[in-house]
């Protein structure tokens, strides 16, 4: 199919018209997370973001057309010091995270990925690639016992972040070593160190050891997608190194023109004006704000509030300004079937480079149409829920949790309390149902007195 949607490709930093290698089959290979600890909001946002490129290639493209990659790195430095330090095993700790990692995307709505490969699991083709990449004269195997890629022997190295080799080598995250045949090589495969326990090594004809980071991402994305597929995306921290040297490593060991054609980049979150940081005391996990009450739906739409590309300043005041706004839109909603298109305003401003603000101010303008609302909030993963599920705070697959549901009053709790209160009214115990309201005041419950009797909602 002749697709409509156009990119801004990092590569040449244009916008794009976008169309896949295999006419009508679509391959994306996505950064996923260092599995350690729980994600942060910085990790949300490219997850979030991606899911609304994933959910647009399904519906152009067809979900069966559509290969969707996103690994999980479970062997690393920051892995290995955490199950040290914790005295937990690595397979444990690095479980027990993805699981959770999981968990918040669905309470974010994100949809599952076609594949999700672990490193652990793909060792024997990272080896195979560098054995590769040594046969053809881009690696060493250094006096120190790490294996290198030589720079110099990739006369374009820097095209996507556009560094010349003297930026590369006065780059603060390019490690400089005395075993280095130049200060900008980097690490393929890294010897075992006295402190790890065997289990997080695995034997190679240079000894045993682990590989390095950039090199995971190449050789996985290899075996599942090919040695070119069409979008590699991450966030645009990633850009350098770690996209730049996949480029590398995949291009000399593969003798291919390209990785991946199109190339995507998020831009960076910062949390009320300024970059998160936990000596800041601005660091938040997704579990964090469940944690506090904000509905996973509130949080998917403060995330997609910005475009993409641009920096998000995550603020207390975009969470109020999503939820009031999801408020809107469950109102208008009302319930009603959704219709069973999406309208064209919507997807077209998503095919024009993930445009969500301008998707959200489409919805807005059909508050008059609940069917065609619906059907396009749905399309950008809100609206999960009934609008009777929403105000109650009820919860729901990937809904996250609700105000007052840390108070522990559950939906049949708050029914009990309201029917207690009627009969108080009832009998004129004017202070036992003024108490009750305090209560579930407390508890974020807002009552609504009608004709029809009380109705409640989450605050």
């Amino acid at each position: 199919m002749s697709s409509a949607i156009r990119l801004t490709n990092t590569l040449t930093r244009q916008l794009e018209p976008f169309e896949p290698m295999v006419p009508g089959r679509v391959g994306v290979y996505l950064c996923g997370p260092t599995v350690y600890d729980l994600a942060h909001l910085g990790n949300a946002r490219s997850a979030v973001n991606f899911d609304m490129l994933h959910r647009l290639l399904r519906h152009d493209f067809g979900v069966a057309n559509v290969a969707f990659v996103r690994n999980i790195t479970d062997v690393d430095d920051k892995i290995i010091a955490r199950a040290l330090e914790t005295g937990v095993s690595i397979a444990d700790l690095t479980a027990g995270s993805t699981q959770d990692y999981l968990d918040d995307l669905e309470a974010l709505c994100v949809l599952p990925v076609t594949n999700q490969p672990r490193a652990t699991e793909y060792i024997g083709e990272m080896i195979a690639m560098i054995q590769t990449l040594i046969d053809k004269g881009h690696a060493y195997r250094a006096d120190d016992g790490n294996v290198l890629f030589h720079v110099p022997s990739m006369p374009d190295y820097g095209q996507l972040s556009r560094r010349s080799q003297d930026d590369i080598i006065a780059g603060a995250r390019v490690e400089v070593s005395s075993a280095k045949r130049d200060p900008s090589d980097f690490v393929l495969w890294k010897p075992q160190k006295p402190e790890e326990p065997d289990h997080a090594t695995f034997d190679s004809p240079w000894g045993r050891g682990r590989p390095g980071w950039h090199i995971e991402c190449s050789a996985m994305s290899k075996a599942i997608l090919g040695e070119v597929f069409d979008i590699h995306a991450g966030g645009n921290d990633l850009i350098f190194p770690h996209h730049e040297n996949e480029i590398a490593q995949s291009r000399c060991a593969n003798e291919t023109a390209h990785m991946a054609r199109t190339w995507l980049h998020n831009g960076m979150l910062m949390v009320e004006g300024q970059k998160m940081s936990k000596s800041l005391g601005n660091f938040f996990t997704v579990r964090d704000l469940l944690g506090q009450g904000h509905r996973g739906e509130t949080l998917r739409l403060s995330l997609l509030s910005g475009h993409y590309r641009a920096p998000l300043d995550f603020t207390q005041a975009k969470l109020t300004e999503a939820k009031n706004r999801l408020d809107g839109w469950y109102r208008a909603w009302d319930g009603v079937t959704p219709a069973d298109t999406v309208p064209e305003a919507v997807l077209n401003a998503i095919r024009d480079d993930l445009n969500t603000p301008q998707a959200m101010a489409e919805i807005d303008t059909l508050r008059g149409q609940p069917d065609q609302l619906a059907a396009a909030a749905q399309f950008l993963g809100l609206l999960q829920l009934t609008p009777d599920q929403w105000f109650r705070g009820e919860t729901g697959d990937g809904a996250g949790t609700g105000a007052g549901a840390e108070a522990g009053l559950s939906a049949d709790d708050i029914d009990a309390l309201i029917t207690e209160r009627a009969e108080a009214k009832k009998a004129r115990d004017f202070g036992r149902a003024d108490a009750i309201r305090d209560q579930l005041t407390e508890a974020g419950i807002v009552l609504e007195d009608g004709a029809g009797g009380t109705t409640w909602r989450r605050a």
